[in-house]
């Protein structure tokens, strides 16, 4: 435009020029104007009149201004379009980037190869810690592989406003377990496809499950969340969410929380979990809006987590300055139920009255300095079981319905010290978790009665009869099925930690960039020889897990791992036993090849 100004001006100074009086004169060049001989003045009459413009003069004004005119519209024009074509591309890149963030997908494919060997310990039949083949007893080697694809989408629908999701496609299927293609065929060896697996046709469970949905809104005084979301605390001991690569397990929670901040660093956060709803139904049976049928039948938690907490992005500035963090808190639920549903049906429910309570408080603490890290948790569960009745018709037997006591504590200790510039990190571990002297490690709440006389690693942790209870407290704590110290014995033969201790030394050197040499020992024992299978010796085992694992910045995952058990006395069969076998060495080898996103 700058040019069209400059032809505007020089038409107005030719005009300006055009206009000016010559009546005044000029004093000649190099004469001062004092200098000059006075003239007298003339008289006042009329002033000396303008000049006036020739018509060709005017002419050449008027098509200079004309010009000017012309070109300043048509420059007023580009700019007006290459305004309108920045604001159009602003608003699209506005409108494209607020596309691209409004969803957004983590998550990963995995893999994961496994042989397992001689899992049944050489036991006898029937008295084996882990399902033998069921062709024959020689069958010592179990192999095969699984996988799953985890989507975690987010939906920003604002800054402020979230829904999480997450999805688990072909949850661990077992690959060549759903073999289609030869439904006209006799035999299978002719199938050349799998079948999606659809629950209760030719799979457990369907091939697409939800597992989490939950809305989060951020609020000038803190995050709003509710939905049905993971629970996760501290080291993962009694609440985890089974996010890890190598997870099969993790809590899902119905909850309603709230986190505020009110003091830099730490967090409150209240909740609400509802465990247990009992019967429901509806006026329209299944379609519809459901309807919670009773509310003394609800068990519910309230929940309080009091903690103090570095973010990643704190936790690392501090360790690269050479400071320590301190990070700590206090998860505390109490949870109520006063009646129980022994038959859900809605049409003809049955109810016990189960008048329990629990209070469950967890603490956490962790230290970390650049080379060294320090970390615990403490957990404990106490309460009441006001009437232990598995059946409505027990309800009022005095022999079925006494009342039980709950009285259970854990604990996980973890030390990291780290040499060689950090490449070469030794570690330790120690864990614990209460238990008594009833039959049974008791992870699942059933009794099991052996051909020999014998029991399971299963069964209840009471003993009540028509005499009354010699044991009426529940003592053994069990840990997160989702927390793994080996790869054998807690986390395949008895399902998890529960009335033992184990001690399990460790150690990791990063060979290079991304890629890791590993190793652990783990030695177990149980709290009371009564659990124990041979009910007289308390030792389980001896474990020697190593392995190699690789992660590139891309998301590529590859990992190996070879874990060998030695039982010991604890779990061979009883002294008495008829039938007792000398123990055979279990081995597993497990593999990984996953992609995280």
């Amino acid at each position: 435009m700058s040019h069209v100004l400059l032809a505007a001006l020089l038409v107005a100074s030719a005009t300006a020029t055009a206009q000016t009086s010559p009546a005044t004169p000029v004093p000649e060049s190099g004469t001062p104007a004092s200098a000059q001989p006075a003239t007298p003045s003339p008289a006042p009459a009329a002033a000396a009149p303008a000049a006036e413009l020739t018509p060709e003069m005017q002419a050449e004004l008027e098509r200079r201004l004309e010009q000017a005119k012309q070109e300043m519209r048509e420059e007023i024009r580009a700019q007006m379009a290459t305004q309108s074509l920045s604001s159009d591309w602003q608003q699209e890149w506005t409108e494209e980037r607020r596309k691209l963030e409004l969803f957004t997908l983590d998550g990963y494919l995995r893999l994961r190869p496994n042989l397992y060997y001689k899992f049944d310990l050489g036991k006898p039949l029937g008295t084996e810690l882990f399902p033998r083949s069921p062709r024959a007893a020689s069958d010592n080697t179990q192999a095969g592989a699984n996988m799953r694809v985890r989507m975690e989408p987010t939906f920003n629908v604002s800054e402020e406003v979230r829904l999480k999701l997450q999805v688990d496609l072909l949850d661990n299927i077992l690959l060549g377990s759903t073999p289609g293609g030869g439904e006209n065929d006799v035999f299978t060896i002719f199938s050349e496809s799998q079948d999606p697996p659809t629950s209760a046709v030719n799979a457990l469970k369907d091939s697409i499950s939800l597992k989490r949905a939950y809305g989060e809104v951020s609020t000038p005084v803190g995050i709003l969340r509710f939905g049905r979301m993971g629970s996760h605390w501290g080291l993962g001991m009694l609440r985890n969410d089974g996010n890890c690569l190598d997870c099969d397990f993790g809590d899902n929670v119905d909850r309603v929380q709230f986190v505020t901040e009110p003091f830099t660093g730490f967090y409150v956060t209240p909740m609400i979990d509802f465990n247990s709803e009992g019967v429901s139904g509806g006026p329209h049976g299944q379609v519809g809006e459901p309807v919670d049928l009773s509310q003394s039948d609800d068990s519910h938690s309230y929940v309080l987590a009091i903690a103090r907490r570095d973010t990643d992005q704190q936790a690392r500035a501090k360790l690269e300055n050479n400071l320590g963090v301190l990070n700590y808190g206090l998860h505390f639920t109490y949870r109520t139920q006063r009646w129980d549903v022994t038959n859900a049906d809605p049409a003809s429910p049955a109810f016990v009255p189960r008048d329990a309570t629990l209070y469950v408080p967890d603490l956490w603490l962790r230290y970390e300095e650049r080379l060294f890290r320090v970390e615990v948790e403490l957990a404990a569960v106490y309460g009441t079981i006001g009437n232990r009745a598995l059946a409505a018709g027990d309800a009022n037997d005095p022999t079925r319905n006494q009342s039980l006591r709950v009285l259970q504590f854990g604990g996980v200790a973890q030390a990291e010290y780290k040499l060689l510039n950090g490449n070469l990190n030794l570690g330790m571990e120690v864990g614990v978790a209460s238990g008594d002297k009833a039959s049974g490690f008791g992870n699942y709440s059933r009794q099991v009665q052996n051909e020999d006389g014998s029991t399971t690693l299963q069964g209840a942790q009471y003993a009540c009869g028509v005499g009354g209870c010699s044991d009426n407290a529940i003592r053994n704590f069990r840990f997160n099925r989702a927390f793994r110290p080996d790869l054998i014995l807690w986390r395949e033969l008895i399902g998890t930690v529960t009335d033992a201790v184990y001690v399990k030394p460790s150690a990791k050197y990063s060979l290079a960039d991304g890629f890791d040499l590993f190793g652990a020992l783990i030695y177990s024992q149980a709290l009371y020889a009564e659990s124990t299978p041979s009910t007289s010796s308390t030792a389980l085992g001896v474990e020697v897990d190593v392995g190699a694992r690789y992660e590139t910045e891309d998301g590529f995952v590859a990992g190996l791992s070879w874990g060998i058990f030695f039982p010991m006395s604890g779990l061979q069969q009883p002294p008495d036993a008829i039938n007792r076998p000398d123990f055979e060495t279990a081995q597993a080898l497990r593999g990984t090849l996953g992609i995280r996103f």
